[in-house]
């Protein structure tokens, strides 16, 4: 399922997609873009504070619930609720500058 083209996605701003009724969160780090469902482990809700629009502090995720903070190249959970839990992450593959479910 095509998800998205890499030129939409700009380096290291998560944007959020849909595959089907699924919320995603894509991150183009590089030539590698990693992807994970848009719920934080610690209370299920999604990260974004509004359709589409992430917070960044530091270099990484933050949920804009209960302010975790997440790694965006591995979805770990650095601080906050749900130190030591990570995203879900989401197969993807890159072909032809297109992103797509793997």
């Amino acid at each position: 399922m095509l998800l998205t083209l890499l030129a939409d996605l700009p380096e290291g701003e998560p944007r959020e997609v849909h595959a089907g009724d699924d919320s995603l969160v894509l991150v183009r780090l590089g030539d590698q873009v990693h992807g994970y469902h848009n719920v934080c482990p610690h209370a299920g809700r999604a990260l974004n504070w509004a359709p589409g629009r992430f917070l960044l502090n530091a270099g990484e995720l933050v949920c804009a619930a209960h302010g975790a903070s997440f790694q965006l190249a591995s979805g770990a959970c650095t601080g906050g609720p749900c130190r030591g839990a990570s995203l879900r992450r989401v197969a993807l593959s890159v072909r032809g500058g297109e992103v797509h479910l793997a």
